[in-house]
């Protein structure tokens, strides 16, 4: 156990550069673009092909970490397989969403100018086949991780985001806003082929596709939907903060991403520490039946998460305006888009918690092969008091109510999983 605390570790102190260098890329759109319609339309642009990449790539390598451990055909078929399908369904998905550009844009953002639709539009046409390398990137992890090469994937998260914010930088001289399309594009490709540069390396698998539907691919698909759907629920959070918000003052936009952006770092950090190193150690404890290492686990995540996240909570809470300007303050982020973001960073952080404890209890139920109740409770929370919240008292508080609506379905969702989960499995 110590062992595996010290590789948490590890993965810890890279996952923290890397967030970091996230962190960084917001912290320049901020310092460049302010709270401006160019700000708004770089976020905007980002909102679905970033959906992709973490929901169609988390469900799937989740879905094959959990059936490596069962599967009964050859390991290296599987993950040739696997990769395969992977591949595919990346393709497919992000060629569809490119064919429908226009009506997509129009459907999710309908109050955007004739100019900044113009912008969003060029950015997202950048943005949107990255999302193909992102996902089999995210895929790729998986398989390092499930062979401990946990530190090799965490790199590869942080050459995207320090390339991604570079290029971005660098080029916004000469492009604008753009930069920051060919920024996702080129960071995307360079982690790609750094982590098939790792898995050749270290000689665990080839990749050389393999088409045929499998009982095994078969069992990745039964589990991945149902994960899918629910990681879709989850991150519907961010695609209803973009439609809510744009129909608020210019700056709503891009004021609601930095404040939930930076609330995220400190969970981010954790919770992708954890998942990395944890999920494919849960995953083969259950598949082995040792249900007190994994009971054992639970506690020990829970205990850590109280005891890191909620000083966190504190902290961003009661001194949120210093920290504000001290990370964004800097040229175009003047007094009036500080003034704008404080207050819905001070809501955010109190789900700071939540959204880590609720991404970490899923863990196990997906471990245990129970991928439905995690949709059932993000449906409630997110479709419903989520919704409802935000829509409620947007006009009475505007910016501030998409942070409320994230905040109070975040612990509806974490108390019923939470509830669920000592219920079924005595958690």
């Amino acid at each position: 156990m110590n062992k595996l605390f010290k590789i948490i570790g590890a993965v810890a102190i890279i996952n923290i550069v890397a967030r970091l260098f996230g962190l960084g890329r917001e912290v320049a759109i901020g310092v460049q673009y302010g709270t401006s319609a160019a700000a708004d339309a770089i976020v905007t642009a980002y909102t679905i092909p970033n959906f992709i990449y973490l929901v169609l790539g988390g469900a799937l390598t989740t879905a094959f970490i959990s059936v490596y451990h069962s599967s009964k055909m050859d390991k290296e078929l599987y993950v040739r397989k696997a990769f395969t399908t992977v591949m595919v369904s990346a393709t497919l998905v992000t060629l569809l969403i490119i064919i429908l550009t226009n009506p997509i844009l129009h459907w999710f953002f309908k109050d955007l100018s004739d100019e900044d639709y113009a912008l969003t539009r060029n950015l997202f046409l950048w943005m949107m086949p990255s999302s193909i390398v992102l996902v089999m990137s995210t895929w790729m992890s998986g398989l390092l991780n499930i062979n401990d090469r946990f530190q090799l994937s965490s790199l590869a998260i942080l050459l995207y985001n320090a390339s991604f914010v570079a290029v971005g930088v660098l080029l916004t001289k000469w492009l604008g806003p753009e930069s920051y399309g060919v920024g996702a594009m080129v960071s995307a490709l360079l982690m790609g082929v750094f982590l098939y540069w790792g898995i050749k390396r270290a000689d665990l698998s080839s990749l050389k596709p393999s088409f045929g539907m499998t009982t095994d691919i078969k069992k990745l698909w039964w589990l991945a939907l149902p994960i899918l759907f629910g990681g879709a629920s989850l991150q519907f959070y961010y695609i209803i903060h973009r439609i809510a918000a744009a129909g608020l003052e210019t700056g709503a936009i891009s004021s609601i991403n930095y404040a939930s952006k930076l609330t995220g770092f400190p969970q981010a950090i954790l919770m992708t520490a954890v998942t990395t190193v944890i999920y494919p150690m849960l995953a083969k404890k259950e598949g082995e039946g040792d249900t007190k290492t994994v009971k054992m686990l639970y506690r020990k995540g829970m205990l850590y998460l109280v005891a890191l996240l909620v000083p966190a909570t504190v902290f961003c809470y009661f001194l949120a305006e210093p920290l504000i300007r001290l990370v964004f303050g800097y040229r175009q982020f003047g007094e009036e888009a500080i003034m704008l973001t404080v207050p819905v960073f001070k809501v955010f952080a109190l789900s700071i918690f939540f959204l880590a404890a609720n991404t970490y209890v899923t863990r196990f139920y997906y471990a245990k092969g129970n991928s439905i109740m995690p949709i059932i409770f993000s449906l409630i929370s997110v479709f419903g008091i989520n919704i409802w919240i935000i829509f409620a008292f947007v006009d009475q508080i505007g910016a501030q109510a998409i942070a409320y609506g994230t905040v109070i379905s975040a612990a509806v969702n974490f108390l019923l999983l939470a509830g669920y989960a000592r219920f079924k499995w005595k958690l």
